[in-house]
């Protein structure tokens, strides 16, 4: 299994479960590889089934812990990340969090955060989605993963959509941002010669 550079800072403090050789972990940050946070209860615990591009690891924290703490990791408090998701694309009731945008990792709620039920998926893993049945939405993820949720198919494409939103205005600025520097500095370096 492929483990990145953040799975380094936890190995220390993980276990193997039984024979099932899942690898059960305190704490997790999100990646670009990281692809949803399924919860899940564990001895009348709340814990995260996180689902990476090449395997499971389960998490010993409520997956709005992970979120949470993720964002701090990249350097910005949840609130600000929610309060510029408001501010960016003016919606706050189930809003997409943008934890670390130059890496691509915008996470969106499938119900409300508050739900213990709440799934959250990376916008930047989802390449297939289509109704099923019952109100539910069988979702492909960029590994070939299939999974079936409980969400409407039209929540799912609003929630979609608003990330889609999110993501393509924050990239924007980056873009600008930097195209910004480089004429600054090509307007420096004309300068001094």
């Amino acid at each position: 299994m492929k483990i990145s550079y953040i799975y380094g800072i936890i190995l220390s403090k993980c276990v193997y479960k039984g024979g099932s050789g899942m690898l059960i972990v305190e704490y997790l940050y999100l990646t670009r590889y990281t692809m949803g946070l399924f919860p899940f209860f564990h001895d009348k615990q709340m814990w995260t089934k996180v689902l990476e591009e090449d395997g499971e690891i389960i998490v010993k924290q409520k997956p709005m812990e992970i979120i949470e703490q993720s964002c701090l990791y990249y350097g910005a408090s949840l609130r600000g990340r929610k309060d510029g998701a408001r501010h960016i694309i003016g919606t706050s009731h189930k809003a997409p969090i943008a934890i670390e945008p130059t890496n691509e990792i915008f996470f969106f709620p499938t119900i409300s955060p508050m739900n213990p039920q709440c799934v959250w998926l990376s916008h930047l893993h989802i390449r297939h989605h289509e109704h099923v049945q019952g109100g539910k939405t069988r979702i492909t993820f960029s590994n070939g993963t299939i999974v079936e949720l409980c969400i409407s198919h039209h929540s799912f494409i609003n929630q979609l959509h608003r990330t889609a939103q999110l993501r393509t205005k924050m990239n924007e600025r980056i873009e600008a941002r930097e195209r910004k520097m480089m004429y600054l500095l090509y307007l420096r370096e004309k300068e001094l010669s």
